[in-house]
């Protein structure tokens, strides 16, 4: 087995670069913008502000185990224990005069504006008025029709692209000067580049043995989500690129004996990731492609053919993964399934992320009938430690590596 990638070491002095700069924003002078993980920050990179995904900081609150305290600190506070978990542990930290129960980076610094896009859920409109409602902060919402069918119809596109054009006057009003659109194309081509380079990573498990797995894709994707649109993140990427194509090379697999391969719906189960990714691996197993990092594979800004810029990046941010229908995502977990040639499917039915769970037994279910190949559902929440049962999910893993054996 490779063991652990090298280039992790470099992805955390990248971001805790990227949090000390945050974190001192106002003394050197700078602002910070709050954005949900699929909110366009190319435009918040073209006016200088720092992007903060309080999303980002769910996952670090999960992934230290603290998820279940701030989770009841927010309960506590009136917040319903079914309200997604990011949400709660981000209030819970933000409520907290505990300095030591803020989060792993000790809170995340506070907003100069808030820019929430609902092409995730619906969750991150409510959660975002309330910050807005607690830090004083000024909140601008984009909201983007569902697409389940179809090309994007015209009219939502201009509906969409009209709220690209407010966005601009929004950060044009709170930075208080004109917003400098030759910039906003340049930043463009970047997060175009910064894309490709994800995606060619991801793609790089397509090999046998699988030099990586979504395991550590889940780690190494917080460059694309968070600073999308500089030139840092393909840079990283290309490094990242090099180290797997090394292994490659050497044929040297992620795990020993890699024997099923394996794709992942759903958020990580962020507390989890060790046990999880120790089970597979004895078990053979490698996870090769998950449906959440490729969402972040695909969201090309093309102007060619627009009528302006907006219209360009309303058609890039409408139809991502959870914005789109049932239909629509079994067609990306097929595709993901015939360019990873996987055994089987992984489904993890997420408590605090609906939008991603509804519909995933009839996604299993019609999975199986138009390929042949099992699936497994297991239950869940990405942050919250208190909404897993080990036993359960343990008996469901091992049914279903049996059931992978008796077929591969």
């Amino acid at each position: 087995m490779a063991g652990r990638l090298q280039s992790a070491k470099k992805l955390k002095e990248y971001m805790t670069a990227y949090y000390i700069d945050a974190k001192s924003a106002e003394a050197n002078n700078k602002k910070v913008g709050w954005i949900t993980s699929g909110g366009p920050v190319e435009f918040l990179i073209a006016m200088d502000i720092i992007p903060v995904y309080p999303e980002n900081h769910g996952a670090m609150i999960g992934a230290t185990h603290q998820g279940g305290m701030l989770c009841e600190f927010a309960e506590r506070r009136g917040f319903s224990k079914d309200i997604c978990s990011y949400a709660r542990s981000d209030i819970g930290g933000l409520l907290s005069d505990d300095p030591s129960k803020k989060g792993p980076v000790g809170g995340l610094p506070r907003p100069d504006m808030l820019i929430c896009c609902n092409n995730i859920c619906g969750t991150v409109m409510k959660w975002y008025e309330t910050v807005s409602r607690y830090l004083d902060v000024p909140l601008y919402i984009i909201d983007t029709p569902v697409i389940h069918t179809g090309p994007i119809p015209e009219d939502v596109l201009d509906y969409v692209a009209a709220q690209f054009k407010g966005y601009i006057k929004f950060l044009e009003e709170v930075m208080k000067k004109q917003f400098d659109m030759d910039r906003l194309f340049e930043v463009s081509i970047i997060a175009n580049e910064n894309v490709q380079m994800w995606n060619k990573v991801l793609r790089k498990c397509a090999n046998r043995p699988t030099p990586m797995t979504a395991f550590d894709a889940f780690t190494h994707m917080a460059p694309i989500v968070t600073l999308r649109g500089t030139q840092g993140v393909t840079d990283y990427y290309n490094a990242l690129m090099e180290e797997l194509d090394e292994r490659i090379a050497r044929r040297v697999g992620a795990i020993d004996n890699e024997r099923y391969r394996l794709l992942w719906d759903n958020i990580p189960v962020w507390h989890k990731m060790r046990d999880l990714s120790i089970f597979f691996a004895d078990h053979n197993a490698a996870l090769v492609a998950d449906t959440y990092t490729n969402a972040w594979a695909s969201t090309n800004i093309t102007t060619e053919g627009e009528r302006d810029i907006s219209r360009a990046y309303a058609k890039a941010y409408t139809p991502i993964y959870l914005n789109i229908g049932i239909d629509r995502m079994l067609e990306v977990i097929k595709g993901l399934a015939d360019i990873f040639d996987v055994d089987g499917l992984v489904l993890h039915s997420n408590h605090s992320c609906k939008p991603y769970s509804i519909g995933q037994y009839d996604i299993a279910r019609r999975f199986y009938e138009e390929n042949g190949k099992p699936s497994v559902v297991i239950e869940g929440d990405m942050t919250d430690e208190r909404s897993w049962s080990q036993a359960q999910v343990t008996t469901r893993l091992e049914a279903f590596m049996e059931m992978l054996e008796a077929k591969v």
